[in-house]
């Protein structure tokens, strides 16, 4: 198991950061990392995500939402071709800061038998996430 996960403080209501995060048809306009993002958010939806890793090589993949609860969560699960092989469970978190700001966290947990031979290729998948996140409080902030 390896496990990647990026934080940061944003300067803007749960309710405005979630607005963002769901506006997936935006995301080419300031997400350089998940530049595609498309399928309905629900339990049980098939997602299609691509992923542009600064350094690395284009990733989609199309993930199944697993949890979704408005201005607080949303997860989904994606797997190279079948369970146990590489497996990755994405989360979004906002949490409420209580000064009209949210804790903003991005993660993910990789499992299977891939993910050790595959380690040094998702580090820059951190670095994606961060970005992104960047990228996620710039857009909410303004």
């Amino acid at each position: 198991m390896f496990t990647l996960s990026k934080s940061i403080d944003i300067a803007a209501s749960p309710h405005r950061v979630w607005e963002v995060l769901t506006d997936t048809a935006a995301y080419p306009e300031w997400n350089s990392f998940m530049t595609e993002l498309s399928g309905e958010l629900r339990v049980g939806s098939r997602l299609a995500v691509t992923i542009e890793p600064p350094g690395g090589r284009t990733q989609r993949f199309t993930p199944t939402v697993t949890d979704l609860e408005p201005e607080r969560h949303l997860a989904w699960l994606g797997r190279l071709l079948v369970p146990g092989l590489f497996d990755g469970a994405h989360s979004f978190e906002l949490e409420p800061l209580g000064d009209d700001s949210t804790r903003f966290t991005q993660s993910e947990r990789f499992t299977g038998l891939l993910v050790l031979p595959l380690r040094g290729m998702l580090r820059s998948t951190g670095d994606g996430f961060a970005a992104m996140n960047s990228a996620l409080a710039s857009r909410a902030e303004s």
